[in-house]
């Protein structure tokens, strides 16, 4: 790897690190560097998901502020991503390479409407008399919270597009709020995911440091931004994300 090679690496997961924590999508940025620099694609998502592991803990450290009050959801939630994670990394080493590429845009697609939609569902659900959605999650959000690991243990790309989507909907919980317990969760998808990776999969070392450097210096400037960010901005900015999100795997 060139030094100029070196320098993208290490842009490409500043910037990863800032969008992961305010929405997600990072991968998008990080994945396509690695590849043009020369890794095979599962090389790439192995060594990008190492690094990008201290970036998603100083978005969740940055948001802090948002996390108090919210250990019981955390604990509810928590063990869920994890499974999920553990097991689409798993998935990632078995399965070939392009099992998830018809599902993914339309995931990722899914999750924007409900992103843009979300004030409107709820005012709906309100008016059916369904206005008490449980504090800490139903057992069906703990079901797609698991999916969704699953799917960032496997990939990655806009999953906090998904997780911001299914919490926003089906918590009674602020957006900046579930933001940070989106940072959280991302946090420990990727970092079962790294753990397996490490043991069985032949990382990029260099590529990880790179990554993870830039990543950690990332989460704090997302933090920073995204708190500061008012609902309806916010929201907009994540259907953005996702929208590009999908133009890009699609490309």
């Amino acid at each position: 790897m060139s030094l100029g090679e070196a320098f993208l690496v290490l842009a490409a997961g500043l910037a990863a690190g800032t969008i992961n924590t305010v929405v997600g999508s990072g991968t998008l940025i990080t994945f396509p560097t690695l590849l043009a620099i020369g890794l095979d694609p599962v090389a790439a998502n192995v060594s990008n998901t190492i690094g990008l592991v201290p970036g998603s803990l100083s978005g969740a450290v940055g948001y802090r502020r948002e996390l108090s009050g919210q250990r019981s959801r955390l604990l509810r939630l928590a063990p869920a991503a994890t499974a999920g994670g553990l097991v689409g990394a798993v998935l990632l080493l078995v399965l070939p390479d392009d099992a998830f590429d018809a599902i993914v845009p339309a995931l990722i697609g899914v999750g924007c409407v409900l992103v843009a939609v979300q004030p409107w569902l709820t005012r709906l659900l309100g008016r059916d008399g369904r206005e008490e959605r449980p504090p800490h999650g139903s057992v069906l959000v703990v079901v797609l919270i698991f999916l969704t690991g699953v799917y960032g243990g496997y990939f990655g790309a806009a999953q906090g597009v998904l997780l911001i989507a299914i919490m926003g909907l089906l918590l009674d919980a602020h957006l900046q709020r579930v933001n940070a317990v989106k940072n959280v969760l991302a946090l420990l998808v990727n970092g079962v995911a790294a753990v397996v990776f490490v043991v069985i999969a032949d990382p990029d070392w260099a590529v990880v440091g790179l990554i993870a450097l830039g990543a950690s210096v990332g989460g704090q400037i997302g933090a920073t931004v995204g708190r500061r960010l008012p609902p309806v901005a916010f929201r907009v900015f994540i259907v953005v994300v996702g929208v590009v999100a999908i133009w890009r795997l699609l490309a």
